[in-house]
């Protein structure tokens, strides 16, 4: 379940290269790297909600939703009063990606090692039998 947004990224990826897409210019450039941004933060939350146990559908896909939607009224909201207000939130989902990205693998490494240490403890366990107790008369 949690392989499917990182495989839809990879195939996204592998399309737009095949296809040879070309950067879009002007404000709608800024417009869908703002929105691939807001994506891609609600992908990575949703990855580390899937790890921890939390996910769910219905806030996924709304989450999704609205990310996309505000932060693309947001830089259309800036464009009207002349301030690169893309840049600010480029800049905030940046950093939220960043955030939720080393939980992701702090989560992934203290599993990984809590694995290591469960194998080794068994190790230990079938090595070394249980000393029974000395009765004294």
């Amino acid at each position: 379940m949690i392989l499917i947004p990182i495989i839809a990224v990879v195939i996204g990826a592998a399309l737009a290269l095949a296809m040879n897409v070309q950067p879009i210019p002007g404000l709608g450039g800024q417009y869908l790297a703002v929105a691939c941004l807001a994506g891609l933060d609600t992908i990575c939350g949703g990855i580390r909600s899937g790890l921890e146990g939390k996910f769910r559908n219905d806030v996924f896909f709304s989450g999704f939703l609205s990310n996309v939607l505000i932060a693309l009224l947001l830089v259309w909201f800036g464009d009207q009063i002349f301030i690169n207000l893309y840049i600010a939130i480029a800049l905030i989902l940046g950093a939220r990606i960043f955030t939720n990205l080393s939980l992701i693998r702090r989560y992934v490494l203290t599993r990984i090692q809590d694995a290591r240490e469960r194998a080794k403890l068994q190790r230990t366990m079938v090595v070394q039998p249980t000393a029974q107790p000395e009765i004294n008369p």
